[in-house]
């Protein structure tokens, strides 16, 4: 009985406050943030060349609610990131998202991947490319403007010397391709960000916001991850 006092007591307290918990899954970097009304309160991730999420996640997630002293009823949704990405990233942070939301019976929230990566860029002029690696010369990327709005979808494309020539703009990439891309897209308004290399959540918190006051959900039961392409499994030689 004392228990659920308490509880009742925890959610009148956050009614009029959107806690979100943001989830980003989709390249090596297993990233958990937690956003207040839009405005990410705190962070946890780790990038790590071996695919630490089965292990680091839900860590993440329970060290951020207790850091924060909340609960898992204290959240008015989930937002994972959707894609393009890791097929097995992207499977861990979507069953996890879902399985909380399913849990304690509130909205989940999809958004894309390539939207998160470009959103730590700010720029005045120009547009930002986001890029994230597909193996060989191949990346997922779209195109977005100045203001941050998506002008070109995403795409799975091999870069090549001739890729975004038509484009007279200064060009900003970002993502983890930029070692390999760089051999190749060498034009002078080409501008690499070096030091932004995977998507985080804690770029999460506005863009999972909007779509919450928007009511802009996604189906719980049916849900799956952007994975572009078809997930193909290698047999071994030996």
């Amino acid at each position: 009985m004392k228990s659920q006092k308490r509880n009742n007591l925890e959610i009148s307290t956050h009614k009029n406050v959107s806690y979100i918990l943001n989830l980003e899954t989709a390249t090596k970097n297993c990233s958990v943030a937690i956003a207040k009304d839009g405005k990410t309160i705190l962070c946890k991730e780790m990038a790590e060349a071996g695919y630490s999420h089965a292990e680091k996640l839900h860590v993440f997630i329970e060290e951020c609610l207790q850091e924060l002293q909340l609960t898992s009823i204290d959240l008015s949704a989930v937002a994972v990131s959707q894609g393009p990405g890791s097929y097995t990233g992207l499977r861990i942070g979507v069953s996890a998202a879902k399985g909380l939301c399913f849990a304690l019976d509130i909205p989940l929230i999809a958004i894309d991947t390539l939207q998160v990566l470009a959103s730590q860029l700010s720029i005045s002029e120009g547009i930002i490319i986001p890029m994230i690696d597909a193996r060989r010369m191949e990346v997922y990327s779209a195109i977005f403007n100045s203001e941050a709005e998506k002008i070109r979808e995403v795409k799975a494309e091999i870069i090549t010397e001739e890729s975004f020539l038509e484009s007279t703009e200064t060009i900003h990439f970002v993502g983890d391709c930029s070692e390999k891309a760089k051999t190749v897209l060498t034009s002078q308004n080409f501008i690499f960000h070096d030091e932004m290399v995977y998507p985080s959540a804690k770029e999460m918190g506005l863009l999972s916001f909007n779509k919450f006051q928007k009511k802009d959900f996604v189906d719980v039961a049916y849900f799956e991850p952007y994975y572009l392409k078809d997930f193909m499994i290698t047999v071994s030689k030996k």
